[in-house]
C-alpha cells in the first residue's frame, strides 16, 4: 500500500483514538536509530521467504490453539505478536514475527534465535519497549504507522494482525490464509473492541469481504 493511500486511514485512526502523530514519528526515529547498531533484514530478503508461497497469518485469538493444525509444512508462517508463543507450544517456528513488543518477549527472542525474522513496529506508546528489547533482536525490519523513514517502512495496517497481512501482501505470496483471528470477540475491553473493528475494516480492504470468516 502506498503511504499516500494509507495516510487517509491513518488520520482517521488518530482522530478516533486520540493518538499523537508526533509521538508516532518520534518512535519511528528511535527505532531507526536502534536499527543502525543491530543485524537487520532487508525487504528483499523477506520477499525471498514469502514470494510465491502459501502464507498463513496467525492472530492471537484463543481459537489459534485449535486452528494451528491447519498449517501445512510447506506454508510460510507469519505470527502476529503473541501468536508466537502458541506456535512455539506446538513446536512451530514462524518465518516472520510482526510485533509492537506487547507479546511475550522471551518467546519472541527465542523464536528469533531459532530463525524467525522480526518486523518490529514503532508507535507512540512503545518507545521504552523499543529501547529495551530491540537491541536483543537480530534480523529485524522496522515499521511505522506514520511517515516512513529510510530504514523504517510503512506497508499499511494498524494492529499486529492486519499489519502482518499488509506486510505479507507486499512480499508477493501465492495466497494468504488467516487463522487465530476473532474480530468479533465480546470478552475484550471497549478499547480493544474498537481496535478489532478497525482491524476488520483494514483486513477487508486488504483481502476482501468475508476474509475473516471461520
Amino acid at each position: 500500500m502506498r503511504f499516500e493511500d494509507w495516510e487517509i486511514m491513518y488520520k482517521r485512526i488518530l482522530e478516533d483514538f486520540g493518538f499523537s502523530r508526533s509521538r508516532d514519528e518520534e518512535a519511528a526515529c528511535v527505532l531507526s536509530s536502534l536499527l543502525e547498531s543491530i543485524e537487520r533484514i532487508t525487504l528483499s530478503e523477506l520477499q525471498d521467504i514469502i514470494r510465491g508461497r502459501d502464507v498463513v497469518v496467525c492472530g492471537n485469538a484463543p481459537r489459534l490453539r485449535d486452528e494451528v493444525k491447519k498449517i501445512k509444512p510447506s506454508d510460510a508462517v507469519v505470527a502476529a505478536d503473541g501468536a508466537t508463543s502458541v506456535l512455539l507450544e506446538h513446536g512451530l517456528i514462524p518465518d516472520i514475527i510482526v510485533t509492537d513488543l506487547d507479546g511475550c518477549i522471551p518467546d519472541i527472542i527465542e523464536s528469533n534465535r531459532r530463525g524467525s525474522a522480526v518486523v518490529v513496529h514503532a508507535h507512540g506508546d512503545n518507545i521504552d519497549k523499543l529501547k529495551e528489547h530491540v537491541p536483543h533482536l537480530r534480523r529485524v525490519l522496522g515499521t511505522t504507522q506514520s511517515s516512513p523513514l529510510k530504514n523504517v517502512h510503512n506497508f499499511g495496517g494498524f494492529t499486529d494482525g492486519d499489519r502482518a497481512v499488509f506486510l505479507a501482501l507486499e512480499l508477493m505470496p501465492k495466497s494468504i490464509k488467516l487463522i487465530g483471528f476473532d474480530l468479533d470477540d465480546q470478552s475484550v475491553t471497549p478499547r480493544k473492541s474498537k481496535k478489532l473493528r478497525w482491524a476488520k475494516v483494514l483486513l477487508e480492504i486488504a483481502l476482501g469481504p468475508g476474509c475473516t470468516d471461520p
